[in-house]
């Protein structure tokens, strides 16, 4: 369980007035002291999130939030955090029965946003809710089982059914990786697409070849028969698209990523964008991860080295990371997201949404990368 990524987790946000009792329903979910239980208003500031293995609903991530009616000198902004960690939930569980009022208008927010979600009643011995979905008695752990089962038929029937190789390859196939190990790859360890995709590859069947470029010929050659689908890193496409026998299945890990956590078809009709890029242009570049930049950085350096080449050095790149994410992208011409790794669907779907809505161009590193090499019509995704 402790392998789990967290973005192959069930995401669980609890949201509740201060006081509701949040802290206690997720102890009472987790069946331990995880979260601090106090009377004093604005003990949960910031969301905190609580990684576990949960029955009948497998590796988990409980999200505890501040009371949304929080009216303390940070309230606002705790709130504000609370309706952002929205964009990466899976679900809501909503305590109701303290403040009616602004429970009509979480209820609304979640409506909006498209997010399931379970209406809890909790200290149910004390008073009665008409309209609760479950009803709990947090403190007292009671009520647990049918809650687990709530949020179990309120889990989105997408969650667990997608494969990142999708209808790419078939038991008993030859897939071949043509994995780059710089700089930024971790010593004595592979980066998260790459060892996600060994495992899927393995879970369904499949032979799984590995190389760097530079042992490619000597791969291709012991290999009997052509591999069905050859996987390699973004930045070192073009040289094994050159290397590979003609016909051969071609991908990259961003984009089986940009495939599994998005929606691909978005992502390639938005680097055909690229083609209305010149030199006034603005680009955002968006990457999950916060890692410190290494010198051959993809998104902080290459791409946007490939993208003053081709558009001119006065082309304007801004770079976000980790959770940042501009509130307002009408000022962009084309965002550039990484492959995602260390998001879930969610919220890269959210951050998909927002580009929509501000009818901004979207694309993945991987797609961006094929296209700007010209080969992306060669790509499979």
């Amino acid at each position: 369980m402790n392998k789990t990524p967290q973005s192959e987790r069930l995401n669980i946000i609890i949201l509740g007035a201060c006081n509701s009792g949040k802290s206690s329903l997720i102890n009472m979910i987790a069946n331990q002291k995880v979260s601090l239980v106090s009377d004093i208003s604005g003990t949960t500031t910031d969301p905190v999130r609580h990684a576990m293995e949960l029955p009948n609903l497998g590796a988990s991530v409980l999200v505890d939030t501040a009371g949304f009616d929080d009216t303390s000198l940070l309230g606002e902004k705790r709130v504000e955090l609370s309706i952002k960690a929205l964009d990466s939930a899976n679900l809501a569980l909503l305590l109701i029965g303290e403040n009616p009022e602004v429970e009509s208008e979480w209820i609304s927010i979640l409506k909006n946003k498209g997010l399931p979600f379970v209406k809890v009643a909790n200290k149910s011995d004390i008073r009665h809710v008409d309209n609760a979905d479950v009803y709990v008695n947090a403190l007292h752990s009671e009520g647990k089982e049918s809650l687990i089962d709530a949020i179990i038929r309120a889990i989105p029937s997408d969650f667990a059914s997608r494969d990142l190789l999708g209808t790419l390859v078939n038991t008993g196939d030859t897939v071949l990786l043509v994995m780059p190990q710089d700089k930024q790859a971790p010593k004595g360890r592979l980066i998260l697409p790459q060892s996600q995709t060994i495992r899927s590859l393995l879970d369904r069947g499949c032979l799984a070849v590995t190389t760097t470029p530079d042992n490619l010929e000597i791969a291709l050659s012991k290999l009997k028969t052509v591999p069905d689908l050859v996987i390699t890193d973004s930045q070192a496409f073009d040289f094994v698209e050159r290397h590979i026998p003609s016909g051969v299945k071609l991908t990259s890990f961003s984009i089986l990523m940009a495939a599994y956590k998005g929606d691909i078809d978005y992502f390639v009709a938005g680097a055909k964008k690229m083609a209305d890029l010149n030199s006034n242009s603005k680009v955002l570049i968006a990457e999950a991860c916060t890692h410190s930049p290494a010198s051959e950085d993809i998104g902080r350096v290459k791409i946007p080295a490939m993208l003053k080449k081709k558009f001119g050095d006065d082309i304007k790149v801004e770079i976000v990371s980790g959770k940042d994410f501009p509130e307002k992208l009408a000022g962009y011409d084309l965002i550039i997201h990484c492959g995602s790794c260390m998001f879930n669907r969610k919220m890269v779907m959210s951050r998909i949404r927002k580009a929509q809505e501000a009818n901004v161009a979207m694309t993945n590193y991987g797609v961006a990368i094929a296209h700007l090499k010209g080969i992306l019509d060669k790509v499979t995704y």
